[in-house]
């Protein structure tokens, strides 16, 4: 389960009510790459994959595909503004290393 804290999902609402994309979901996934062998990706998405996993929190649909799913049980999306915000940010429970940027992690 992926847990959407309420900026993640006030910021999500407001990215998907402007550009129209009403009825779709946040895609989250990993994938090779980063200054610490994984990065982290989300995209907004409408069409499901087989073997993806689906979970509602806070209002807020999110699919991760099979692969991604291991490397991202437990984590929490939060959106981060301000003078230094970073948009959307993962708390991975399951990262040994992170970058100094957050935005990739290894296992």
């Amino acid at each position: 389960m992926i847990t959407v804290t309420d900026s993640a999902k006030k910021q999500a609402i407001h990215l998907m009510e402007d550009d129209d994309k009403k009825g779709f979901f946040i895609r989250v996934g990993v994938e090779g790459g980063g200054c610490s062998g994984l990065m982290y990706q989300l995209t907004f998405d409408n069409t499901r994959k087989e073997g993806d996993s689906s979970f509602e929190d806070n209002g807020i649909e999110v699919v991760v595909d099979k692969k991604s799913y291991l490397y991202l049980m437990g984590t929490i999306l939060d959106f981060s503004g301000g003078l230094n915000g970073k948009g959307f940010v993962f708390k991975n429970p399951n990262a040994d290393r992170t970058c100094g940027c957050g935005e990739s992690f290894s296992v």
